[in-house]
């Protein structure tokens, strides 16, 4: 077997892995805290930043970019609508439970990039800009997937709060 199927495969593992671990955890809702949504795509905005740094795109290459973050933003919105949110109303604490649709929004973006990685070459592809792309994209779809689930959750809290003072 040549190295590039050991790539295919140990990725392919590492996936099916995460895929396993997370669906399995997705039976049961977790508590949202609204406080604490901002923080992942915090994060990633500065990894996107430091990535951008190596390599920044040039001319055109900002459209694409720019183009790639509404796409992933769109995405990352209706995704985020996927995500059930419940309010206890006894209590008002919240809860999420992610949707199996979701989990492959990020599947086949964790897909394209190992397949751009591994075929960029002789695809002819400019890596670095490849690269930036999707990361900007996966900046936009957890982005807009938090907000989303920000907005949301704060207008079924503000609801179960006036209807428990009714």
């Amino acid at each position: 077997m040549q190295p590039v199927y050991f790539s295919y495969i140990g990725t392919a593992f590492v996936i099916g892995l995460v895929m396993f671990l997370r669906i399995r955890s997705m039976r049961r809702a977790q508590r949202l805290r609204l406080e604490t949504l901002w923080i992942i795509p915090a994060i990633y905005a500065v990894f996107t930043a430091l990535v951008f740094s190596q390599s920044p795109p040039h001319g055109l290459q900002w459209v694409y970019a720019c183009i790639a973050l509404v796409a992933g933003a769109l995405l990352g919105w209706r995704r985020g609508a996927l995500m059930r949110i419940q309010v206890d109303p006894e209590t008002h604490v919240l809860n999420q439970q992610a949707s199996p649709a979701a989990l492959l929004f990020i599947l086949v973006l964790v897909g394209a990039r190992q397949l751009l990685r591994l075929e960029a070459v002789s695809l002819g592809v400019n890596v670095a800009l490849a690269t930036d792309l999707l990361m900007v994209f996966a900046l936009g779809l957890f982005a807009a997937t938090r907000l989303e689930m920000f907005l949301r959750a704060r207008r079924l809290l503000n609801a179960a709060r006036a209807e428990s003072l009714s």
